[in-house]
């Protein structure tokens, strides 16, 4: 049988299953049919997360013009018909983000037994909305989340301790909603798509405990503002997954990173039927650098031995990796740039590869990742790889070899997206 011929463009191929990927998890397309039969009552809209905005415009697509509350970073906002947008910081905490926090709690609480309360989550909401415990204040907080980030600890370890200071996360803004009827939109950017772990859960029980957050505090050495080592001293945790507004509330999970990347492997067997698409899984964690090492190995093996796959294939992945800064003072750049550096340190030539945040903001960057091929690595034959990588500088790098790739907020988030081609002609 004749063999398909390879597109002539890859970088292009690579951009396009990407952009395929992105389109499978957009609101707009999937979230109709999770909405619940609208009832008599008052219909309250609230969330947060960086894909908020466009899940909103969702509903109101639906329903027509809403009342409610939704936070965004800057510069996610969208027109929406009834539904107020706030703006607030990510991936630190802001003031806007405690009085929005404030106002969603306000918002809940005013609801009754006839209302719905609709909540649309996505990643970021952790930051977006920070409504400190009690005896903990928002400049705390922010010394908090600015010590995770540097740590190296996961996003579920982050938010597992996120939640033990919080007053509106692990559970509390739906029990502030009591007893209005509580459903919960997801859209996960979380490895194992935990509701618990999605914007640090302010909607659904929390199963983490104070000894596990305690525990996370240890383990990276945190060095905390006394006003939290006394929260967490205090024995204080999150709501009970006892309360009645658990046992009646609804929780559908939209949009996942496995949809995504289903979506993408679809898409490359369209514009290529004879290429061998793989994908890795949707759970990848670990330090970035080490995961870019790791996968470069894998596509060695691939050329040296033809396992585990042969080549031409496309492996895909997705999940979230973390970058340790340490007492580094870091250039710029975010996980998926760092990985894609790391990878193209140790990979053979003539091998593609894509690494992108999906909603569309690698880091705190403006651009969502990096794309590596031999185009890419001709305009960079003079740059020192490894000191670009070793000053956690890589969007640096990727901007003198012409390989950022910019998309904008994507108004979507299902965590990182890696795209590694390996082409039969690819060499050691």
């Amino acid at each position: 049988m004749e063999q398909s011929a390879a597109p002539t463009d890859l970088e292009g191929f690579l951009r396009d299953i990407f952009d395929a990927a992105i389109a499978a998890v957009d609101p707009r397309a999937i979230l109709a049919p999770y909405l619940p039969q609208r009832p008599k009552g008052r219909v309250v809209v609230m969330g947060a997360g960086k894909a908020t905005a466009r899940m909103a415009q969702a509903v109101e697509a639906t329903w027509g013009p809403c009342e409610g509350l939704i936070a965004v970073p800057h510069g996610a906002s969208l027109p929406l018909q009834g539904i107020e947008v706030v703006e607030t910081a990510h991936p630190v905490p802001d003031a806007a983000s405690e009085a929005t926090a404030v106002r969603l709690l306000e918002l809940a609480q005013g609801l009754g037994a006839d209302d719905l309360a609709l909540f649309l989550i996505s990643g970021g909401g952790s930051a977006l909305l920070a409504a400190p415990a009690q005896g903990v204040s928002l400049a705390d907080k922010q010394a908090v989340h600015r010590a995770l980030l540097r740590s190296g600890a996961s996003i579920s370890q982050m938010n597992i301790l996120r939640k033990q200071l919080s007053a509106i996360k692990g559970g509390h803004l739906a029990v502030a909603a009591h007893p209005a009827q509580v459903v919960t939109l997801l859209i996960s950017d979380v490895p194992g798509d935990d509701p618990a772990i999605i914007a640090s859960g302010p909607t659904v029980p929390d199963p983490s405990t104070i000894d596990e957050a305690r525990a996370i505090v240890g383990r990276y050495a945190l060095d905390l503002p006394p006003s939290v080592s006394a929260r967490l001293a205090s024995g204080q945790g999150t709501p009970s997954a006892d309360h009645p507004v658990f046992g009646a509330a609804q929780t559908h999970m939209i949009a996942t990173p496995m949809a995504a990347l289903r979506a993408a492997q679809a898409c490359a067997k369209a514009l290529w039927p004879d290429l061998s698409v793989v994908i890795l899984g949707d759970a990848l964690e670990g330090e970035a650098r080490d995961l870019g090492q790791a996968t470069a190995g894998i596509t060695q093996s691939i050329l040296r031995h033809g396992a585990p796959f042969s080549a031409p294939v496309l492996l895909l992945s997705g999940g979230e990796t973390t970058v340790t800064i340490g007492q580094t003072k870091p250039g710029r750049g975010g996980r998926n740039s760092e990985f894609l550096l790391s990878f193209a340190t140790h990979a053979p030539e003539g091998v593609y590869a894509l690494a992108c945040d999906t909603d569309g903001i690698d880091g705190a960057g403006t651009n969502a990742g990096a794309i590596w091929s031999p185009r890419v690595a001709r305009q960079g034959a003079d740059l020192d790889k490894r000191a670009f990588l070793a000053a956690h500088d890589a969007l640096q790098f990727f901007e003198m070899a012409d390989g950022v790739v910019t998309t904008g907020p994507t108004h979507t988030n299902v965590n990182d997206f890696r795209a590694i081609l390996i082409p039969a002609d690819a060499a050691l």
